[in-house]
């Protein structure tokens, strides 16, 4: 499927927004299609831009206060009333603080609970180790019936929100809190399932999550001035993945790389390995936040001191690709 990128994703002057303003335009357009959408918060309304909805609907609008496991057990009973509730928080509390409810109540039942994690990763910034959710990756994909979602940038959170609404599955949602380029554009396609070969290439397969798939985007063009072409493979849909496209792509390069801005343990990145172990076995360079927890500080510092931006990715990868056989090739 062509995806049609933002041509100016990487000049100096992309636009910028955050993710999750994506998400409260989604939701409000949700609760326009369907009334039986209805939106809960556990007191962070504005940061996590519901407060759309809030002003939009304020008969379909909760406010559960600072706790979190009464949010998605609520929700839960709406949903099992056939509501179809989206819960909003910051990462590190929903579902950092009520992994249990959420496992209960929403995930064994499969009932259609949308959890919404916003502030994720290292790039949250100043507020710290406390509030930079790196662990959610790993904790919601391994929920049977469970859906992940981690949005490239505020256009696609937007589109993603509005189909989420729709399928009928408990689905968590991560959002990042810092304004973060558009890679996509008005006309790019979404499903969810679905990823998307945003740059073709040959000699290694670059597949992001989220924020990430900008700076591979980044690395990638950095790489193309060493003589390396890597192909860049956008994956917002985190569970289930599309198969299809990462083995095809994987297939092609002979070389796979992962980048997420979490634990690269148990996360994307481990989904990714687990899913070539078992169809089509390759050497996999995992990049992510290397069992520690993040620190306070402005976001692009926190992403260039962890190795997470495009010019420090490919300072990781220049030795590994030189040590690395290509595998898989026609």
């Amino acid at each position: 499927m062509n995806y049609l990128v933002n041509p100016n994703v990487l000049k100096d002057d992309v636009t910028l927004e955050p993710i999750r303003a994506g998400f409260g335009r989604g939701l409000k357009i949700a609760g326009e299609a369907d009334k039986t959408v209805v939106a809960l918060c556990a007191d962070l309304t504005e940061s996590t831009q519901m407060h759309l909805f809030k002003e939009a609907f304020p008969e379909r609008f909760i406010e559960v206060g600072i706790g979190e496991q009464n949010l998605v057990t609520v929700a839960s009973g709406m949903a099992r009333a056939g509501k179809i509730p989206f819960t909003s928080s910051y990462a590190a509390f929903s579902p950092g603080r009520n992994w249990e409810q959420i496992r209960t109540t929403a995930a064994l039942n499969n009932q259609p609970v949308k959890i919404v994690g916003s502030h994720a990763g290292v790039s949250v910034g100043p507020d710290g180790a406390t509030h930079q959710m790196l662990e959610d990756i790993a904790l919601m994909r391994v929920l049977p019936n469970m859906v992940v979602i981690a949005p490239g940038d505020s256009l696609e959170a937007e589109r993603a929100t509005k189909l989420v609404a729709c399928n009928g599955k408990p689905t968590y949602l991560r959002l990042a809190r810092e304004k973060t380029p558009i890679i996509s554009t008005e006309e790019s396609p979404f499903e969810i399932g679905k990823a998307y070969v945003l740059r073709e290439g040959s000699d290694v397969a670059l597949m992001g999550t989220g924020t990430m798939t900008y700076h591979l985007l980044v690395a990638a063009k950095l790489l193309a001035e060493k003589g390396i072409e890597a192909e860049v493979v956008h994956v917002p849909t985190i569970k289930p993945l599309d198969e299809a496209v990462i083995l095809a792509s994987a297939k092609k390069t002979g070389r796979v790389v992962t980048a997420e801005e979490a634990q690269a343990a148990g996360g994307f990145g481990s989904a990714v390995s687990e899913l070539l172990t078992e169809k089509l076995p390759m050497p996999v360079k995992r990049i992510g936040m290397n069992d520690r927890f993040g620190e306070s500080g402005a976001p692009n510092e926190l992403m260039e001191h962890f190795g997470l931006s495009g010019r420090k990715i490919v300072e990781t990868l220049e030795q590994w690709l030189k040590d690395t056989p290509r595998y898989h090739q026609e």
